[in-house]
């Protein structure tokens, strides 16, 4: 059987992961085996925080809609329950947006979601 020489496999190899450790401090993108373990620490944390980025956008979104909603003397859940009664359907991330950017609007949202509440 013939001999198989894994230079060039072994050398996509650590190209591979030493492209990846691009960017790191000190040996971490130099040496491919302090690279290995960066990299792979970096994975998990990027696999991680894709999860956890939704939850802070959400976070935010909240927070901007509570401010614009206390301008105007409610609160975030007077506000959100008043949305459900009148049957707007907004979404956290639009109603965020009109807050920080279109307060007209937004203010006309309250105002319908204040009249639900006094209906109820």
């Amino acid at each position: 059987m013939a001999h198989v020489k894994r230079g060039v496999t072994a050398h996509a190899r650590h190209k591979k992961v030493l492209d990846l450790a691009k960017g790191y401090r000190g040996r971490s993108n130099s040496s491919f085996r302090i690279a290995v373990e960066k990299v792979e620490k970096g994975l998990q944390y990027a696999y991680r925080d894709r999860r956890v980025k939704k939850r802070n956008f959400r976070a935010l979104w909240i927070q901007r809609i509570n401010a614009g909603a206390r301008e105007v003397g409610m609160t975030y859940s007077q506000l959100i329950n008043g949305l459900n009664l009148a049957g707007i359907e907004l979404d956290r991330k639009v109603l965020a947006d009109l807050a920080a950017r279109d307060n007209d609007a937004f203010q006309a949202i309250v105002a319908q979601a204040q009249a639900a509440l006094k209906k109820a």
